[in-house]
């Protein structure tokens, strides 16, 4: 796995959460370019190991674990399946998340089930997973974690932008798992555990283009549109670079964030999305 940036991470193990596709997989990808051992996680197997695989093909290391971010229980199980194939843990990527409950996709408005579902992934499944690895981190007294919350957690978009149920519940629990970086750098720096945030842009995953599909079965205007056509709108009308992110944009970001080049960062939630909201 030829990388000119092979040694970044080279003898440390790292967990990413929601690995098998998305944002997830490109964040996996760049760690075991850059060294790293990887512990591939998703709720759906056969994507985490079609990932796992990829990491392998090209010469990685890596596993792939079946798990659902909102049971503590299969959270330690990963945790614990990483330590039996690699004896540590020095990255935990927090990244497993969710706009709303099925089906959020066809409604305007919110439901209760929209804030359950993306308060149990996006809030308490980053809990979950940092639970599972800290008793770990606290002991070698070394540990990076990553939480991936987004851009929308920043500042709030108008309706027209996108449609209540995405709007409301996806941004709380953004703003929610920025507020929990903070907390957990508060408390575990006294143990040399860095803790940050990266904030996604737009980047064009399954889970953008159910956004577009959103927008487009509530504005007329877009009805001719591809949902490939509205997200390449919404970056020609928000991002002063111009251009979409990508997950190896992201998974770049985390990158420098879990390497000792950012010993001295911690409780910070940077922004990847070409301007689009600044802070």
């Amino acid at each position: 796995m030829a990388h000119p940036m092979a040694a970044q991470l080279q003898g440390k193990v790292a967990i990413v959460t929601g690995a098998g596709r998305g944002i997830g997989r490109g964040i996996a990808l760049v760690l075991a370019e850059r060294g790293a051992s990887v512990t591939v996680s998703d709720i759906n197997a056969e994507a985490a190991a079609d990932a796992a695989e990829e990491i392998g093909a090209a010469g990685g290391h890596a596993i792939a674990v079946a798990a659902d971010v909102t049971s503590q229980d299969s959270m330690n199980e990963v945790a614990k399946r990483a330590l039996n194939e690699f004896s540590q843990i020095d990255i935990c990527v927090a990244n497993a998340g969710v706009l709303g409950a099925p089906g959020h996709q066809d409604r305007m408005d919110y439901t209760d089930a929209d804030w359950d579902s993306t308060y149990d992934v996006n809030v308490k499944g980053l809990v979950h997973m940092a639970d599972a690895v800290i008793p770990h981190m606290k002991e070698r007294r070394y540990g990076k974690i990553v939480n991936i919350a987004s851009h929308a957690g920043r500042a709030p978009r108008g309706a027209s932008s996108i449609a209540g149920t995405i709007q409301a519940t996806y941004s709380v629990s953004k703003a929610a798992a920025i507020q929990w970086t903070h907390v957990l750098a508060i408390n575990l720096g006294q143990y040399n555990i860095n803790v940050n945030a990266v904030c996604p842009g737009t980047i064009w995953t399954p889970m953008w283009e159910t956004i577009a599909l959103n927008r487009k079965a509530h504005n007329p205007g877009l009805a001719d549109l591809s949902p490939k056509e509205i997200f390449d709108l919404s970056i020609r009308e928000r991002m002063p670079l111009g251009r979409a992110q990508t997950p190896e944009d992201i998974g770049k970001a985390v990158a420098f964030l879990s390497s000792d080049d950012a010993s001295e960062i911690t409780g910070q939630a940077l922004n990847v999305n070409g301007g689009a909201i600044m802070s």
